[in-house]
């Protein structure tokens, strides 16, 4: 009954929704649409809520936000997650500065060296829309450093 509760509680935690980290160098072809629709929906170009394996993939993690950058073929989305912890100067990470997703307007960072698989029942909800130029940003970074094009 714990782990029922647990999924309730954490989508994108378990299961065939689980969010997964994936080797964005094979992904191929990517379509980057700037399209969010505040529909309840994830949609590229906005900024979801779900639960995200830590780097040590040990089963433990925490739920952050994410940046839908594509919606693959099969329905399943192509995320980056988003720190409040700075990185300035750090090539891996891109900045966004500030937003509504952030409740205490802290500046935001894109890690770009981690792309993760979300599937729609894996993320826990909308937070907002990222503005087109950042979302750009982010994919232009995404497409030079994986070669998405």
């Amino acid at each position: 009954m714990h782990e029922l509760n647990e999924q309730t509680e954490q989508p994108g935690r378990f299961g065939p929704e689980a969010t997964v980290e994936i080797a964005a160098e094979r992904v191929g072809s990517v379509h980057t649409a700037y399209a969010p629709d505040h529909d309840g929906d994830p949609d590229p170009g906005e900024i979801v809520w779900t639960w995200v394996p830590f780097e040590e993939n040990d089963g433990r993690g925490k739920d952050r936000p994410v940046l839908v950058v594509a919606r693959e073929r099969s329905g399943s989305l192509l995320t980056v997650m988003l720190s409040s912890k700075g990185h300035d100067q750090d090539p891996d990470w891109v900045p966004l500065g500030a937003g509504p997703w952030d409740r205490s307007g802290r500046d935001s960072w894109v890690a770009l060296d981690r792309v993760f698989r979300v599937h729609d029942g894996g993320m826990r909800r909308e937070a907002c829309a990222l503005d087109r130029d950042r979302f750009q940003l982010v994919v232009d970074s995404l497409r030079h450093r994986y070669g998405w094009h």
